[in-house]
């Protein structure tokens, strides 16, 4: 089940605390005024500790975590269940781990949430990373299919073992809702409002370009996190969707 979402931008607009020490994390979600949703990735989840969930749970944020869990059916299974407790809305797995681990964590989230008295969070399965480029993906991965379709690929396989969305660039968004309805969730990294750089993501696209287009929600990290203003950065992002 994807997550409730109203029609308000701010509801549509995930902040990434990449890249961020714990208290400037707490920090910047505290300043930036209308903020609902943030995403807790690896590095700051590996310096932090799952207590960062908690504490911007308690500060009545909706937490993406997106740890890409990519192992064994067991493992992942596991991971899952412990991330569910936590009480994050959002977990992200990859969708390459196949349906059985797939399923697996499914299954896992379920009574993780159960077992802590939490809402059952979604899962979003990675489809391809937005770091990667076609050309390069089949010649290091010596794979014959095009972007498009391992995407499409993977978003099938991932929607059949159960998972409630997936996460991909905005650049597949558009043959993707052709493909899954919602409730099925499309989040989208990989987006840079008029003006900011493209740093180190390959496959980008402005906020209103990506929601026209089918995203659920969007994944904004440092055009807002490295602003210098980042409360005005969160606010202009809103009043393009708006727009």
């Amino acid at each position: 089940m994807a997550p409730l979402l109203s029609a308000d931008p701010a509801d549509r607009i995930i902040v990434a605390l990449d890249g961020m020490s714990l208290e400037r994390a707490m920090a910047l979600s505290r300043q930036v005024k209308g903020l609902r949703w943030v995403k807790v990735g690896l590095e700051l989840f590996v310096q932090a500790g799952p207590e960062v969930v908690t504490q911007l749970c308690d500060q009545g944020l909706r937490v993406f975590l997106d740890l890409k869990f990519h192992d064994i059916p067991a493992t992942m299974a596991g991971a899952c269940r412990r991330a569910s407790a936590l009480g994050a809305e959002l977990i992200t797995v990859h969708a390459c781990a196949g349906s059985v681990a797939l399923q697996a964590a499914q299954d896992a989230v379920s009574e993780g949430a159960e077992s802590a008295g939490r809402r059952k969070p979604t899962l979003l399965a990675v489809t391809v990373l937005t770091s990667w480029e076609e050309w390069r993906m089949q010649r290091e991965l010596a794979l014959t299919q095009c972007m498009d379709e391992r995407v499409s690929s993977l978003a099938q396989l991932a929607e059949a073992a159960g998972i409630g969305g997936c996460v991909c660039s905005p650049l597949e968004v558009a043959s993707l809702r052709a493909e899954h309805v919602e409730p099925f969730a499309l989040v989208t990294p990989g987006i840079r409002p008029a003006g900011s750089v493209s740093a180190d993501q390959a496959r980008v696209m402005g906020p209103a370009e990506a929601m026209a287009a089918g995203s659920s929600q969007l994944v904004i990290g440092r055009p807002i996190t490295k602003a210098a203003d980042p409360n005005a950065a969160f606010a202009h992002c809103c009043q393009e969707l708006a727009a």
